[in-house]
């Protein structure tokens, strides 16, 4: 007897009536008869991965490919139904999209309650969700003596301490050699200010070496920190050296930790957390499943007028149509537009083009052009209207969903976010990224469940449930909004129980180096 056909629907996701391609949830052999609603049935004519897109509709070559409704891409080839839809086959679509700005403004509904996380009050009514005492270096001249400082206090020693986070050094590779007034030495100074003067921070210890272009007091002078939180600044060739200055850093810490750990969490609203969103080695189903998920828990967020950051400019390009038509004004979609067309500069400078984005990882997870890449990115934004546009590592202090610019490489990215305020950041993963981004508690979340049992000691969250047909994107977006709240409050990320975070921080480097 022979058995019935599988259901297209039972193994392929086709997210828009008139989509060319869906996303196959298993892999799938040539020569596999799956069985349509019509009675009909489609042959897969070549195995298609799962993840990967599989041709529900041909396209002659030349044609728009359509994917969420959207192109992204055309056919190089003349594609039929039942195709493996891939790199083979598809190519970038350089059609110019139509720009409209604030066309798709939506008011979120108002939340059912009003809801609190523990944090840190800070005298300058920011709220923290952790208590770290920060080395921030003023040049990479300082990393080694920042470091030497910070190993004072691993382990039993901040025991003692037990609402103390921990020490963390914040080296870089840069800080001298640059042009002080030039764009790239006004990215560092920006980054490295805004993480001194973080509400995750709860005491700051500056170390500089004395002769580098960006001096240690100039990342403090102007900014008004809290009143609460002790300062203190070294100088490795004024202090007599390495030995020295580890001997007085480590003293000034020592005097530093009493008053941080008479700190206790209070009870805060949820309109005070500001959420990180990112994404890094994304797949197939970053699209489907996290990305959307996040979405909506910072849709969820903002409805309780909270704040939440996407970034990565690269992987918004050929989706920033949908952007702008959710902009609060026209002069906020031209910001979104004005550093779009820097990149284009920027990238051609280098030789290359923002069209050939995706990486090795992300074609062999099924993500072909930067136009799919993309469209699944901005899913991590939601539904709620743009409100601001911020350059890299700029403060973020508009309420409400806002866009910063920054690459589309992880570590530089959130790096980015945390410098502008983030004090709670989700990264979403199809391959399996493991990036934590001290002194903010990064919550990962696995796109699929193979990589999520794969990798299961470094994952915080499967949306991969998603597709096995066990959850929805609502459904996992609540359970990612309470996951927020609870690491908001002290709850562990997988990625602080591996005490990752330090070495994850880059800040953006521009510019000549002389």
């Amino acid at each position: 007897m022979t058995s019935s056909p599988d259901r297209l629907t039972d193994c392929v996701l086709v997210l828009r009536p008139d989509d060319h391609v869906g996303v196959a949830t298993t892999d799938l052999q040539s020569g596999t008869t799956l069985a349509l609603d019509d009675g009909g049935a489609l042959v897969v004519r070549q195995s298609v991965p799962r993840g990967h897109k599989l041709a529900v509709r041909p396209a002659a070559c030349g044609d728009q490919v359509r994917k969420y409704g959207q192109s992204i891409g055309r056919a190089t080839l003349d594609i039929a139904v039942g195709d493996h839809v891939h790199t083979h086959n598809l190519g970038m679509d350089d059609a110019e999209r139509a720009y409209e700005f604030g066309t798709a403004r939506v008011t979120l509904p108002p939340p059912a309650q009003e809801r609190t996380f523990q944090g840190y009050r800070r005298s300058d009514g920011r709220w923290g969700t952790r208590n770290y005492v920060g080395i921030v270096t003023s040049v990479n001249c300082s990393a080694s003596t920042a470091r030497l400082i910070a190993d004072q206090f691993r382990g039993a020693v901040l025991d003692e301490f037990p609402h103390v986070d921990g020490v963390v050094a914040l080296t870089h590779d840069t800080g001298c050699g640059l042009v002080p007034t030039s764009e790239g030495a006004q990215i560092t100074r920006r980054t490295l200010r805004g993480y001194a003067d973080h509400p995750n921070m709860a005491a700051l210890l500056v170390l500089g070496l004395g002769c580098e272009m960006l001096p240690a007091q100039s990342l403090l002078d102007g900014l008004e920190l809290p009143a609460d939180k002790p300062v203190r600044t070294l100088v490795i060739q004024e202090n007599g050296g390495i030995r020295a200055t580890v001997r007085a850093g480590v003293e000034a810490i020592r005097d530093m930790l009493p008053s941080i750990d008479a700190l206790r969490r209070e009870t805060a609203p949820a309109s005070a957390l500001v959420l990180g969103l990112n994404c890094g080695g994304s797949d197939g189903y970053s699209g489907i499943t996290a990305n959307p998920a996040l979405g909506h828990a910072s849709d969820l967020l903002v409805a309780q007028g909270g704040t939440s950051i996407l970034a990565e400019t690269p992987e918004v390009f050929g989706a920033e149509h949908l952007l702008l038509r959710r902009a609060v004004s026209r002069e906020v979609g031209e910001r979104l537009l004005t550093r779009i067309d820097w990149w284009k500069q920027y990238t051609a400078a280098g030789g290359g083009t923002l069209d050939n984005n995706p990486s090795p990882g992300n074609k062999a997870g099924g993500l072909t052009t930067i136009l799919e890449k993309s469209l699944g990115a901005v899913a991590k934004g939601g539904t709620a209207e743009l409100t601001a546009v911020h350059e890299y590592a700029e403060p973020v202090t508009e309420r409400g969903f806002t866009f910063m610019d920054t690459p589309g490489y992880d570590p530089v990215s959130v790096t980015g976010i945390v410098a502008g305020g983030s004090t709670v950041v989700v990264f979403t993963t199809g391959r399996g990224s493991v990036l934590g981004c001290k002194p903010t508690p990064s919550i990962k979340v696995a796109t699929n469940t193979a990589t999520y049992l794969r990798m299961r000691e470094d994952m915080d969250l499967n949306a991969g449930r998603i597709v096995d047909g066990t959850a929805t994107v609502e459904s996992v977006g609540e359970e990612l909004f309470e996951k927020i709240l609870s690491v908001a409050s002290g709850e562990q990320t997988v990625s602080e129980e591996l005490d990752l975070g330090a070495d994850e921080f880059v800040p953006w480097q521009l510019g000549a180096v002389t």
